[in-house]
């Protein structure tokens, strides 16, 4: 089992920044990759950043240049900072933690952008 908490979600303006943080606990050294994902209201959740054990990173294409996931140095926290923030952004974003048998996500943390 994994634990997923995370933090730094919130309201900004238009061009802002805002760094969220997602910790692990639990069988974090079965954890493959771990991830941030968001869903605006009335679409299908999506991904925006992934890193892997081995610290490849993929984003998604609407993400790129802005956003950057990295991993802390005890390897069990990830932390995505989002910078020129569009209004566009605006959604509940989740962490997740892949160990290749089981995904598992965080709450959730609301970041609003408003124009």
């Amino acid at each position: 089992q994994v634990q997923l908490v995370e933090s730094g979600g919130g309201s900004v303006r238009a061009g802002g920044s805002l760094r969220l943080s997602c910790s692990a606990s639990g069988g974090i050294f079965s954890i493959s990759a771990m991830g941030w994902y968001r869903q605006a209201p009335g679409k299908q959740r999506e991904l925006v950043a992934v890193i892997t054990k081995t610290g490849s990173t993929n984003y998604a294409d609407s993400v790129k240049d802005r956003f950057t996931i990295s991993r802390g140095n005890a390897k069990n926290t990830v932390y995505l900072q989002m910078n020129s923030l569009k209004p566009e952004d605006t959604a509940v974003y989740y962490c997740n933690a892949d160990t290749g048998y089981f995904v598992y996500w965080g709450q959730g943390t609301q970041v609003t952008v408003s124009s």
